[in-house]
């Protein structure tokens, strides 16, 4: 997971944090509530602030929806690397589609 550096996530309340200075998520399980989900630890703040949000939403929002759809398009790009060149030209041929074109277009997109 990638940390998308200089968003604010908001922890309820009117609280925002920016989520690069993050630095842990703890649910709250004694006193638990509306108001009181979660205790994030900040840098440079002595205390955790008390969120209004789970663990969960917040970790979703400092990561971002792009996150999901990175891990898929690398997923798709290890399994065409498993399908053999044999394959890969019959499918061009067949389908009209070039899987080691799309490899590098998703080399591309996730800059690796």
């Amino acid at each position: 997971m990638k940390v998308v550096p200089d968003r604010l996530i908001a922890l309820g309340f009117g609280k925002f944090v920016r989520a690069d200075r993050i630095i842990a998520l703890v649910p709250i399980e004694e006193d638990r509530g509306s108001g009181r989900r979660t205790l994030v630890y900040v840098e440079n703040l002595p205390e955790p602030l008390v969120a209004g949000r789970t663990e969960s939403t917040i970790l979703r929002d400092m990561i971002g929806p792009e996150s999901g759809y990175v891990e898929l398009l690398r997923e798709l790009q290890m399994q065409i690397g498993q399908v053999r060149p044999l394959l890969k030209a019959s499918i061009r041929s067949e389908a009209g589609l070039d899987l080691d074109k799309l490899s590098r277009r998703i080399s591309e997109l996730t800059g690796e």
